[in-house]
This record gives C-alpha cells, structure tokens and sequence, in this order.
C-alpha cells in the first residue's frame, strides 16, 4: 500500500460530463437534441454523477432542456444531475432561470488570465470587474433558487495562483458550491497541476472540477492527477469528461478512459477513490452511441472501446493471452460490456426514414419486441420517427426507438423547433448577378436586331 494513502480522506472523484455541452462544439459537429437526450439517458445508467446538458440562454435549447428537466422529475433522469452552462452574468442567469425554470445546477463562466482579461475583454473589464460580475451572477442565481453553482475559472491554467485563490474565495463567499479549474487551451501538466490544485484546495477549502482540453496530449492524465491533489487536501473534485473525447480542437478528457485510469492505474486502483456508482459494463454501448451520433467512428486503438482494444497478432503476445490474459490484458473486455453478439441483416432489409409506413415500422419495432395496442398508437408514434429522422438526417437505432414510443410527448417536446420571432422584412432585391446577366442578354437580343436591319 503507497505511502500517502494513509493521508487521503473519504472525498471522491466524481465524473462530470459535458459532452452535451463542450463536446457539441466540436467545429463541423453536432447532435441533434434527442441525440442529446439518449446521451443523457445513457450517462445516467452509467452512473455519471452529472451532465452539463447544454445552454439554457439559448433559444434552440429551451425545449429539449425542459423535456430533459421533465424526464428528471418522472425518475427517467435520475439520481444524475442536470446543469446548463452560461456567462457570469446576471442577464444570462435571469434569462435562464425564466426559460428554464426547473433548472436547478448551473456553472457560471468567467475568464481569469492576464491574456484573455486584456485581449478577450479589450480593456473594458479588469481583474477587480471579473470578480464584482462573478459574484453579481452567483448571488442572484441563489436569489433565484439555484441550488448548485459552480465558478468556472476559464483559462485557470495561463492563470497566477494569487489570483485563482482570490478570485475562488470571493466566488465561495457569494454562495458557489465549487470551482472548475479551467485547463482551455490543453496547457496544463500532469507535474505541475498536482500542486496547483493541492495549494488551491488548501486555500480555498472548497471542492474543485477539473476541466482539461488534450491540446498537448495530456488532458486524462492531467485531471486524474489535479483531481488527486484535491482529495488530498479533503475535498471531492469533478472531472469534467466528454465521451469519445469529443471538444473543440482536439477534444477534452475521454469519459472512458479517465475512469479506466482511475480504477487501474498503478497506485490508484489502491485507493478506490472513483465515484462507487460508475458502471463501466454501460461504457461499450455509450461510447458506440456517441460515434455513431457524431458520426465520427472510434479509433481502433482507442482505450477499453478501440477494436484492437483487446486484439493479439504477435507471436508472443497472441500465446502469452491466450495461456492467461492477464499477461497483456490490464483489465476485462466485459467490464466495459463487451463480449456480446452482434447480427447483421446480410439479406433483405427494412428501415425507417421520413417517408416510411405502419406496416415497416411495426416490422423494425417488432424486431426490438416492442408491440403497439393498435394501428392508431403505432401511426402517432411513426410520425414522430418521421420528424427525428427529418432532423438527424440519419436512421434511428433501438434507444431512439424506444425512446420515442416510451415517452412520445416528451419526445414530441424535444422535437419542437420553433425559431424566435424574426421582425426583418427585407423586400427583394434582384441580385447583381442576375442583373448583369439579364442586360447581357439585351444587348445581345439587341445586336442581333441591328445586324438583320443592316442586312436588310
């Protein structure tokens, strides 16, 4: 047993996605929003603690946040917590509040850094009105009944440590209940982010997030490490992972294998300090939900989910594996849920799109046994497929299926989109192009009549 663990205190770390929120904007991505939904769900049978399920300012948002707000309040979303992202402004927090009432965790997010303050804000914000906003927005979001508030500290790695822990403690006296130490540009490292995060926590006495983008490579690496000088100092800390390491640039910490690293990692699988409720069996079907939803496929090498995984082709570790597969297997491919048969239709094929009918879509249902009480219950629900596949541009799998004719109020909510009320009326104003095009053609038509007047 290592040495420090004598030390360490009954804190956890605990897994806070944000795939629903950072990993959306993914430059060239997205997801649609019962895309998000099934993510949600997914995350929650993993046992993820919390899911940043998106930006409740946002217009387009507004429905699928309440829906998921609802499927929360009927049990369908729980015991993880839902929280909604925004600026640290009162404006943003009000605006939330009153488009998303149910809404009860939000994190709040502010730039630290020298840099951003003085290039972000061009010189109309200073250090002091970073901290006077910030503590503005979390006491009115407790005014206005929000129960969990974190203080993102955007760019905390390029960020002075005097500064962080005044600018933490100011957020701690006005009602937050943590921190995110934001690592926005992929800066941080492993070395160096443990003390941090140890004298930050000592300082602060309050628990920390880890956020940290893979810019260098070192993003899961980084928040097991920073998370571990939180606990060190008795606090819990919340790292902040994505799945498939989905995120702008090159992606934040990867869902699964942050937990990996946390339950086998030398030294770390000693310490049991992952959240107990994590289930990894739920982590194949959740990664391979997310590829297919982002459209981005899973690289073969990827940890615990990558095809060569738990592949041997060499000699000696293809007979090593198999006379023990402990001996080039670190862990279980059951323990991530793999193992299980999967069939493929190599013959006739019936699919469900935006132009399909009852008979076919009681077929596909059929084939997940699911059975509809008559024609009429099966017609309302097809029209509703017909719209998700209308906006994922892509066919539904089983949890999209099911989803929608467990809950086909819930997801006729979701699939609402009602963009704002547009005031500009502009009148029609021909383009130039076609306008040079069209006197082209006169003076042509033109010509033309003067060449046969001069032959005539």
């Amino acid at each position: 047993m290592v040495k420090w663990f004598e030390e360490m205190t009954d804190s956890k770390i605990y897994i806070l996605d944000v795939t629903n929120r950072d990993g959306v904007q993914t430059s060239r991505l997205g997801l649609a929003k019962l895309e998000k939904t099934i993510l949600n769900i997914l995350l929650n049978r993993m046992g993820v603690h919390q899911s940043e399920l998106g930006f409740p300012t946002t217009y387009h948002e507004q429905n699928y946040i309440n829906a998921n707000l609802e499927l929360q309040d009927i049990g369908v979303l729980k015991p993880i917590i839902l929280s909604g992202w925004m600026r640290a402004l009162t404006s943003e927090v009000e605006l939330a509040v009153n488009r998303c009432p149910k809404l009860k965790a939000i994190n709040l997010s502010i730039s630290t850094s020298k840099q951003m303050i003085g290039s972000k804000f061009a010189g109309k914000m200073s250090e002091e009105d970073v901290i006077k906003n910030m503590t503005a927005a979390v006491r009115r979001a407790k005014d206005l009944g929000i129960k969990k508030v974190g203080v993102n500290a955007e760019d905390a790695s390029r960020t002075s440590l005097d500064y962080l822990i005044k600018f933490a403690l100011a957020a701690k006296k006005a009602g937050a209940d943590q921190i995110r130490y934001c690592d926005t540009l992929g800066y941080e490292n492993p070395f160096r982010v443990h003390f941090r995060m140890k004298d930050l926590t000592k300082a602060t006495d309050i628990p920390w997030e880890m956020h940290c983008h893979n810019d260098l490579g070192m993003a899961v690496a980084t928040s097991v490490v920073g998370a571990k000088g939180v606990l060190e100092e008795g606090q819990d800390c919340y790292i902040n992972t994505t799945v498939n390491g989905m995120g702008e640039r090159a992606g934040n910490a990867d869902l699964v294998s942050t937990v990996l690293a946390l339950k086998y990692g030398a030294e770390f699988d000693e310490l049991g300090m992952l959240d107990p409720s994590i289930d990894l069996s739920k982590a194949w079907r959740l990664a391979n939900y997310a590829s297919y939803a982002f459209k981005v496929p899973i690289p073969v090498n990827q940890p615990g989910i990558g095809a060569n995984a738990f592949a041997h082709e060499s000699g000696i570790h293809a007979d090593g594996a198999l006379k023990d597969h402990k001996n080039y297997e670190l862990y279980d491919f059951e323990v991530l849920g793999r193992g299980e048969t999967i069939l493929l239709e190599t013959g006739r094929l019936i699919t469900t799109g935006e132009y399909s009918g009852v008979h076919g879509f009681k077929h596909i249902m059929g084939n997940f046994q699911y059975e509809f009480k008559d024609d009429e219950e099966a017609r309302q629900v097809l029209e509703l497929v017909r719209y998700a596949n209308v906006q994922k541009q892509k066919p539904l799998v089983q949890e999209e299926f099911i989803f929608i004719a467990e809950y086909p109020q819930i997801a006729k909510r979701i699939l609402t989109m009602t963009p704002p009320e547009i005031t500009i009326n502009r009148p029609y104003i021909e383009p130039e192009l076609i306008k040079e095009e069209k006197k082209e053609k006169r003076f042509e038509k033109a010509q033309v009549q003067k060449d046969m007047l001069t032959r005539t």
